[in-house]
């Protein structure tokens, strides 16, 4: 049989935890900075976890299950 590969796309965009938990960057913060506030910019530094209803998808692209 052959290896089953993982998403290309998605290896690079998300992040699996310690504790399993999967997280991604958020978005909305490439550009057209100005006209968003200071305290906006500063949570979309923080990384976004995966919704349930999203996680079994995401784990498929992974390859985790």
């Amino acid at each position: 049989m052959p290896k089953v590969k993982t998403n290309s796309s998605a290896k690079k965009r998300f992040k699996v935890t310690g504790t399993g938990k999967i997280t991604h960057q958020k978005s909305f913060k490439r550009h057209i900075l100005t006209k968003k506030s200071t305290k906006r910019k500063r949570h979309m530094r923080i990384d976004g976890v995966v919704a349930k209803p999203n996680m079994h998808f995401v784990q498929r692209l992974l390859r985790l299950k």
